[in-house]
């Protein structure tokens, strides 16, 4: 038996017996005590490394489990303040629903009164667009050349009809209505007219001609809107070439019905222009005072005879009576014509007007010279 005993490996008795319960590292302690003291006492070189080995093994476990612990409970701790912190905001969020909803509700009836009134909004564009359409078709139809201009006369519209008088294109919209060239005649006062027109709020109404002949009644008054602001102006030409026409037909008639007059009458009869330039005389005109035709016609009357007709009684007959007074009779002037001698004549005068302006006087000079010296023989 003790060479069966000393042949083979030695043999280990392990006995466990219960004993009361002990904490974890206790436990662990306890046995690697056992365990060190069968190591020391039994075990190799190897052995004992391991048990070092599973040693350091186990305390690096045991400081991994404590840092993981703490870890964990930080994370609790921080999941806890998370989860305040999402019960706020769910709070604050629950209170912006319903503000938004409060706002939503707003929001509709604010929709309702806009979708209300851009349908009034509408009915006014489309009434604001026919009568826009009526006023032009009115302005056009009715062939008046109008143009409006704003308070610095920068022109706002014009119709179809002004293009005849003023050079206008669409451009010019905008442009001041001194800039655009105009076709008018012996009329450059239109900025001065206009502006005279926006201080005094007075209308003013000229005729004017065109280069191509045709007459226009202007007239420009301001721009009134339904709250009688003034904005501007409006200037309007009226076609009176027909008119015109007629008129000066009246007027050749007139006149040669009255040369036919003063032709047949028996005493010296003179036309006279309102510049008392001589435009008709009659033959005993021209005898009883020796005076050429060419010599007369066209010539102011002082003028006539060396200027021996520039008569200061006749003077203020003709230029402070007869404006006040357009009929005379009876006059009576004595006075030394050339190539005459002294001569007593009695004047009768008329002024002829036409639409309240002077068209011509008709001059009837009566010799009286003869009975004046029998009357004065007596």
């Amino acid at each position: 038996s003790d060479s069966v005993g000393s042949s083979e490996a030695p043999l280990f008795l392990v006995i466990l017996e219960k004993s009361a319960t002990l904490q974890t590292g206790e436990t662990v302690s306890a046995g690697l005590s056992t365990v060190d003291a069968i190591s020391d006492t039994e075990a190799g070189d190897e052995a004992h490394a391991l048990i070092v080995s599973l040693q350091q093994e186990l305390r690096a476990k045991d400081e991994y489990l404590q840092s993981t612990n703490e870890e964990l409970e930080t994370a609790n701790e921080e999941l806890r303040s998370s989860n305040e912190e999402m019960q706020s905001v769910n709070e604050e969020l629950q209170s912006t629903n319903e503000e938004l909803e409060t706002s939503k509700e707003e929001l509709q009836s604010v929709n309702e009164e806009l979708f209300t009134v851009n349908a009034e909004l509408q009915t006014k564009v489309a009434d604001l667009t026919r009568a826009n359409n009526d006023m032009n078709n009115l302005l056009a139809g009715t062939g008046i050349a109008t143009v409006f201009v704003d308070h610095s006369l920068r022109i706002l519209r014009y119709t179809p009809a002004a293009t005849r008088i003023i050079n206008l294109i669409q451009g010019d919209i905008g442009r001041p209505v001194g800039h655009i060239v105009s076709n008018l005649m012996g009329y450059d006062t239109l900025l001065e007219d206009t502006q005279e027109v926006l201080d005094t709020l007075t209308p003013k109404g000229v005729e004017v001609q065109t280069s191509a002949g045709d007459w226009y009644t202007m007239r420009i008054l301001p721009y009134r809107t339904l709250n009688n602001v003034i904005e501007g102006a409006v200037i309007t030409f009226v076609d009176i070439s027909a008119a015109k026409r007629a008129q000066k037909a009246l007027h050749e008639a007139h006149f040669r019905v009255t040369e036919a007059i003063v032709a047949t009458a028996r005493e010296p009869l003179l036309v006279l222009d309102p510049d008392l330039r001589i435009i008709l005389a009659n033959p005993p005109f021209y005898r009883t005072f020796r005076i050429a035709p060419d010599n007369a016609v066209g010539r102011l009357l002082y003028d006539l005879g060396n200027r021996r007709w520039d008569i200061p009684a006749l003077r203020k007959l003709l230029e402070k009576i007869l404006p006040k007074d357009p009929v005379f009779k009876d006059y009576e002037i004595s006075h030394e014509f050339e190539d005459v001698g002294l001569r007593t004549i009695r004047i009768n005068a008329r002024m002829v007007s036409e639409e309240g302006r002077p068209n011509f006087i008709l001059l009837a000079i009566e010799d009286i010279t003869e009975q004046k010296n029998e009357e004065d023989s007596l």
